[in-house]
């Protein structure tokens, strides 16, 4: 029965999309084509023994459904549960057979409408109150854990030259890709430390470039009809792939093809938390309002990284961190718990690593740190890559600067101060002369005074020694000559 009327949906919706010709339904077969690999994975459900779910559930979430539209199709609750056809009319018919549903009055298009009888919109209101939950079906449990260890990142050897190639345009040293290649093909954490402005996030946020695949990540996972959403719009990122198809019409017609729509395919995630971080993030949470289960950070970032920037500055101290986390580390599995009590364990598969400004030792002890892994530590960089981060900043701001300029940055402002190659200073620097720029009216090309004006004001100077007060104001003075605005015709000649 659920495969006929799936046939039929796809027949009337059909008849719409190839008015054309053929070329659509070649399209469709084309697109269908390119999700083979997360078609074998996540199979389309047909039926409502195949979605893995309780038939209790499924009804819970199409009452919940029909309540707040009043008036629905079977298409547009195929779309809002992103089921078939098939699998929303079995729904429909025992929803009936109960005396929760009524017909309406026929769409201009020739479908069947359907709303909540009285007694409907109570047991509607009754699921509301169970669980607020309103979305697309959930995947359960077991299938979830399935995927999860089949596109794991672990399966992607990095080796250098794909590291090289990738991080190309990073101004990075060799030393530095040569020690974070080997630590990304461990199955260990990474605790990534060094002064401030060394580039510790930079690199981190940039680690997906090695991978370079997409992943399924479900709307939401069923553990014993509690639903757990997962899919975050905010954190995660839809792939190239899914927004070409992400199209009602496609995904209607096209029920024989493509993954399970309840998944949404992705870019592998990336998750950075910092001094937000606490420990009730990493557990299941319960919305007491909405009465909706929020999926733990882990959870979010599974086949992908998580990043925990400045470690030392969270709300949980770095001791509880490691304790809540050494079974998952060593066993690559996490054990959470819901609010009433239940206990369930989800696949550990995501890149561990730990920024810190401050020094390791500080934080915990030696047994912790061995369990890290790789320390790596990130310094300031060396001259040349420094000069050729310098000048592709420029560019990036379009600015013209000349050699002499760099190196009266160098001699005169690093050298005279003392202050490191960091990778963060190009850029803020720039930044500062870019502002400088406009708010003037200059020519855009990057000059002492501005370069002057820019350190002044980046670096906080100590106001103990009067002769370098009195230097530094003699120094603005002069800045400010240089910085006087151009006629505004002549502006950008000049």
């Amino acid at each position: 029965m659920d495969s006929s009327l799936n046939l039929t949906d796809k027949a009337s919706s059909s008849t719409k999309l190839v008015a054309d010709g053929s070329d659509k339904s070649n399209a469709l077969n084309q697109q269908g084509s390119l999700f083979d690999k997360e078609a074998v994975m996540a199979k389309r459900p047909s039926t409502v023994v195949e979605t893995g779910l309780s038939e209790q559930l499924l009804l819970q979430l199409l009452l919940k459904h029909i309540l707040i539209s009043h008036v629905v199709s079977v298409r547009q609750l195929a779309e809002k549960m992103a089921l078939s056809g098939g699998i929303i009319q079995s729904l429909l018919d025992h929803t009936k057979t109960l005396g929760w549903l009524e017909n309406r009055q026929s769409s201009t298009s020739g479908q069947m409408r359907y709303a909540l009888s009285a007694l409907g919109m109570s047991e509607a209101e009754k699921a509301f109150k169970q669980a607020g939950y309103l979305g697309i079906a959930p995947v359960p449990l077991a299938q979830y854990c399935d995927i999860c260890l089949k596109q794991t990142s672990r399966n992607t050897v990095v080796v250098k030259e794909l590291m090289l190639q990738r991080f190309s345009e990073l101004m990075f040293s060799d030393e530095l890709i040569a020690t974070i290649g080997p630590a990304l093909n461990s199955s260990k954490p990474i605790l990534i430390y060094g002064a401030p402005g060394v580039g510790k996030s930079y690199l981190c946020r940039h680690l997906n470039l090695l991978f370079g695949d997409d992943i399924l990540i479900p709307s939401a996972i069923e553990i014993n009809n509690i639903i757990i959403q997962v899919y975050d719009p905010q954190l995660h990122v839809l792939s190239t792939r899914e927004q070409q198809q992400d199209n009602g019409d496609t995904k209607l017609v096209n029920l024989a093809h493509g993954y399970d729509p309840r998944w949404h395919l992705c870019q592998r995630p990336l998750l950075v938390t910092g001094g937000e971080l606490a420990a009730e993030m990493l557990e299941v949470n319960f919305d007491v309002t909405n009465h909706t289960y929020k999926a733990p950070l882990q959870l979010k970032a599974n086949n992908g990284i998580l990043l925990l920037d400045d470690l030392g500055r969270q709300k949980i101290s770095p001791i509880a961190l490691f304790n809540r986390w050494i079974i998952p580390l060593e066993e690559r599995r996490d054990f959470l718990s819901l609010p009433n009590g239940q206990h369930f364990e989800i696949p550990f598969e995501l890149i561990l690593l730990f920024s810190t400004n401050l020094a390791p030792q500080d934080l915990v002890d030696d047994a912790f740190l061995r369990r890290l892994g790789y320390k790596i530590k990130f310094e300031a960089l060396p001259l040349e890559l420094y000069q050729k981060l310098w000048f592709k900043t420029c560019a990036d701001y379009q600015l013209d600067c000349h050699h002499d300029l760099f190196t009266y940055l160098v001699e005169q402002r690093h050298y005279v101060d003392q202050k490191d190659f960091l990778p963060c200073l190009p850029r803020d620097l720039l930044s500062i002369v870019s502002d400088q720029i406009k708010f003037n009216q200059l020519a855009p090309v990057v000059t002492q005074a501005l370069i002057r004006f820019a350190w002044q004001h980046y670096f906080v100077h100590s106001t103990d020694n009067p002769e370098l007060d009195k230097t530094q104001q003699d120094s603005t003075q002069q800045d400010n000559k240089l910085n006087e605005p151009n006629e505004p015709n002549n502006s950008r000649s000049q």
